[in-house]
């Protein structure tokens, strides 16, 4: 039963560090509850959201997978976990991984184009079914029904395994204000 605490408080501490950092970037004097805004609206610094993203993303390794779940209390579904995080984040993103395959920036998907916090979409046939935050040095982080959690993959993952989606897209959802450092 510890272990689980832990696990809870460690994440409460990191949503509360990425949440003092971006209030004190901002300028303000005190964290604010978050409120969604629309992608364009972030004023802050594109890479300190970046890993302000990969952060919360790694905190939540290990949680239980859950179809249709969004909380590390009741675990994720991989849609579930990007929308958590990056509501967290005050980033609204749709709920499936089908319509999170089309917010934000379009990205060839390629890894020497790829920044963390980018979202990778995975499925067969056009039909995205699988969704997860690119992290750093060729990996990710997903709610994977098959390991029963959310973990952290390479992104050239090669199994004979009928469950594992093929990569097939990568979406820009963290833009800051440079736009030419963060364009596609």
């Amino acid at each position: 039963m510890l272990d689980p605490l832990l696990r809870q408080a460690a994440r409460t501490a990191t949503l509360l560090a990425a949440t003092l950092l971006l209030a004190h970037e901002a300028g303000a004097q005190r964290p604010q509850p978050p409120r969604p805004k629309p992608f364009a609206a972030f004023s802050g610094s594109a890479q300190s959201l970046r890993d302000s993203v990969v952060a919360l993303a790694r905190a939540q390794v290990g949680t239980p997978y859950r179809l249709g779940g969004g909380s590390p209390d009741r675990g994720f579904d991989c849609s579930g976990l990007v929308q958590f995080i990056l509501r967290a984040l005050q980033r609204d993103v749709p709920r499936t991984a089908q319509q999170q395959a089309f917010v934000g920036a379009e990205v060839e998907p390629d890894t020497s184009r790829l920044r963390p916090g980018d979202l990778l979409t995975f499925g067969r046939d056009s039909r995205v079914s699988h969704v997860g935050i690119y992290v750093g040095d060729g990996r990710f982080v997903h709610a994977s029904s098959t390991a029963g959690r959310v973990v952290e993959s390479p992104i050239a993952r090669r199994s004979s395994s009928r469950d594992l989606k093929p990569w097939t897209g990568v979406r820009r959802v963290l833009l800051g204000q440079d736009a030419g450092q963060d364009a596609p």
